[in-house]
């Protein structure tokens, strides 16, 4: 019989969390829920990647009920224009979502500086 073999113990891993930055920022833009919590959680809360794409995603459906109260409040126009507005904001929404996914920080108009502002102004 031979000898046993001597394995050396395998050091600690630090812990992953199981989704990437791109994941994590594509999915704050799903719902303002992920957005929240990924504020709140850590390491998503230590990225000024996933804090920059939450808080567009926060500020990018406050602007749309925002729309959505002014253009229902205007009548006829208001209201023949509330779809199609809709779905730019629908597109425009999977379009960042995408380029997060792909590691991109777009900055849309208004909304974006002050996402940048709140994530920590880490830069693009």
């Amino acid at each position: 019989m031979s000898e046993p073999t001597q394995f050396e113990p395998i050091p600690p891993q630090p812990a992953t969390s199981g989704l990437s930055d791109n994941a994590a920022g594509a999915l704050a833009y799903a719902t303002i829920i992920p957005a929240i919590i990924f504020l709140i959680v850590e390491p998503y809360n230590k990225s000024s990647y996933v804090r920059f794409h939450s808080w567009q995603s926060i500020f990018l459906g406050i602007a749309a009920c925002a729309l959505q109260i002014v253009l229902s409040a205007i009548p006829i126009i208001g209201w023949i224009l509330l779809p199609f507005v809709f779905l730019a904001l629908l597109l425009l929404w999977i379009f960042v979502m995408f380029k997060a996914l792909n590691g991109k920080r777009i900055m849309l108009p208004i909304i974006g500086p002050l996402a940048e502002k709140q994530a920590g102004g880490q830069g693009i």
